[in-house]
């Protein structure tokens, strides 16, 4: 075959890839758009966390006629954009506010693993998987963190991942309502959030080249959701020392969620809610019982602690450190101590998972 003959037949798969990589640009706008449609509305309603759950919410109904999906990259560049914003709430009091909780912190992050346990037999139950699975689905330890565990463990990796999931989407579609109707956001003995400084284009730019590098590191040591939680710590540095070069505006926190609810939005395909109705009807009334639960706790917690009980309650909730900060900021509670929180939780997961479940099988509590 001689060359001309070759670059005939290679000329209509380039032009068919080129289609398809428009194709592709052209779905990942529309979705973005329909994210920031339903955020814009949820926005005029004045529902809580509305560009967030908004935009969740218009990406599933789309996803549910048409193919929807967004750019690899646009998710972590979002989860950047939150680590700024939310790492600038740590003034120099507010850090020491939450340095000085941490034993508290620790002991609330136990416990909230530890609910793993009671719930995990109740999760079983319904779902009719083994123990052991029902224990890695209940834990309210993140989806990629119990995925990964789940896996070490011999457990049912895709009811995990499903699971840990669903988890995740009803609490943000439940716990940001019902908390803002409680009128409990008050900050108590609690330093309040930090004003931001001013926002400037070129240092705002740079901060967010130096939060991707930082990620980078954070992914190269395996480090849980680094690329929120690094430029995170990054943001924390620079404001707790009284030099953040550039606050983060409303606008790109508020553009990031729209991406972050996009993403989840688009997971809830109809193929994935109809996978198992059963493992669904599970997923949906463990993660309420625990929810209630673990408020129930926090509200103990925060009482004998004297700490904020909307902070606790969303520093204690089986939700995604990302959603519940935003909850947070969008309640002006406490924003610094719900990452706290979270943080710790994130550690301990990693630390405390498996030996938890040793012990409780050695005690016959998984049995």
């Amino acid at each position: 075959m001689t060359d001309s003959t070759g670059d005939k037949l290679a000329a209509p798969l380039r032009r068919d890839a080129l289609k398809s990589h428009i194709a592709d640009g052209l779905r990942c706008v529309m979705t973005l758009a329909v994210g920031g449609i339903g955020g814009a509305i949820a926005s005029v309603l004045h529902l809580p966390l509305p560009w967030l759950i908004g935009a969740m919410i218009a990406c599933t109904s789309l996803v549910w006629v048409t193919r929807a999906e967004i750019w690899r990259w646009v998710r972590p560049l979002a989860l950047i954009v939150l680590g700024l914003g939310l790492g600038q709430s740590f003034s120099p009091p507010i850090l020491a506010a939450v340095a000085s909780a941490l034993p508290t912190v620790a002991i609330a992050g136990v416990l909230t693993i530890c609910m793993g346990i009671a719930v995990s037999r109740l999760f079983a139950r319904l779902a009719g998987t083994d123990l052991k699975t029902g224990y890695y689905c209940a834990v309210p330890g993140g989806v990629i963190v119990m995925a990964i565990q789940a896996e070490r463990a011999g457990a049912d990796v895709p009811s995990v991942t499903f699971t840990q999931s669903i988890r995740l989407v009803l609490v943000v579609l439940t716990i940001p309502p019902i908390l803002a109707l409680s009128g409990l956001a008050q900050h108590g003995s609690f330093p309040a959030n930090a004003m931001p400084p001013a926002t400037h284009a070129m240092a705002l730019s740079a901060m967010i080249v130096a939060g991707f590098f930082c990620a980078r590191l954070g992914k190269l040591l395996r480090f849980t959701n680094p690329w929120m939680i690094m430029p995170c710590f990054l943001a924390v540095v620079f404001s707790a020392t009284d030099r953040l070069p550039s606050g983060v505006p409303v606008e790109l926190i508020d553009a990031a969620q729209v991406v972050l609810g996009a993403s989840l939005g688009i997971r809830l395909t109809r193929d994935f809610l109809l996978r198992s109705w059963r493992l669904l009807v599970a997923s949906a009334i463990s993660t309420l019982t625990m929810s209630a639960a673990l408020a129930a706790l926090a509200l103990v917690v925060a009482w004998l602690s004297g700490l904020p009980a909307a902070a606790v309650i969303l520093g204690m909730a089986p939700g995604g450190m990302p959603e519940m900060s935003l909850t947070a900021r969008a309640l002006d509670a406490p924003v610094a101590l719900v990452l706290g929180f979270h943080l710790v939780r994130v550690i301990l997961s990693n630390l405390l998972i498996e030996p938890i479940w040793r012990i409780a099988v050695r005690i016959g509590l998984a049995h």
